[in-house]
C-alpha cells in the first residue's frame, strides 16, 4: 500500500490511524532518511494507541517505553547499535514477543533479529512534489 501525504498533519494522522488499528505483538519497521518524518509518524501511532505523554526519538536510549495507552508501545531507534548483541543486553525479545506494539527505526541494522512477520513502513520525500510531500509505503511480510 502506498499513501501520499502533503503535510506534517497528514503524516501524523496516517500514523494515528495505524495506532488505532494496531494489535498486540505487531512489529513495525520504520525506514527513511533523517528528517523525513519518522518521529511525526511515530507520534501519530502513539496518539492512536491513546498515549498522551510526549513522544521523542530514543536515539541515545535505544528504546522508549510508553505504558499509558490501550497497550504498551515500544519505540526503538537502533541507529547507534554497533552489534546486534547490544539488543540482547536490553532484552529485545521481551519487547518483540510481548503484548505491545513495537516501532523500530533503522531496523535494517538488526535485520537478523527481526521475526518473520513484520510490517515495513518506508517514508520518502520528493521535493519536486513539495517540501512537505511524503510517499509512505506500508508492506506486510
Amino acid at each position: 500500500m502506498i499513501i501520499e501525504t502533503k503535510s506534517e498533519k497528514e503524516t501524523f494522522e496516517l500514523g494515528k490511524k495505524i495506532g488505532e488499528r494496531a494489535q498486540p505483538g505487531q512489529i513495525y519497521t520504520l525506514d527513511g532518511d533523517l528528517g523525513v518524518g519518522k518521529t511525526v509518524f511515530t507520534k501519530g501511532v502513539a496518539a492512536g494507541l491513546g498515549i498522551t505523554e510526549p513522544v521523542s526519538s530514543p536515539t541515545f536510549t535505544i528504546v522508549q517505553v510508553y505504558d499509558e495507552g490501550k497497550m504498551p508501545f515500544y519505540h526503538f531507534d537502533v541507529y547507534r547499535i554497533a552489534d546486534p548483541e547490544e539488543m540482547e543486553e536490553i532484552g529485545y525479545e521481551d519487547y518483540f514477543f510481548g503484548s505491545g506494539v513495537c516501532m523500530i527505526e533503522w531496523a535494517n541494522l538488526i535485520e537478523e533479529l527481526l521475526p518473520n512477520h513484520v510490517i515495513r513502513v518506508k517514508i520518502e520525500k520528493d521535493l519536486e512534489k513539495g517540501f512537505d510531500y511524503r510517499r509512505i509505503s506500508i508492506e506486510e511480510e
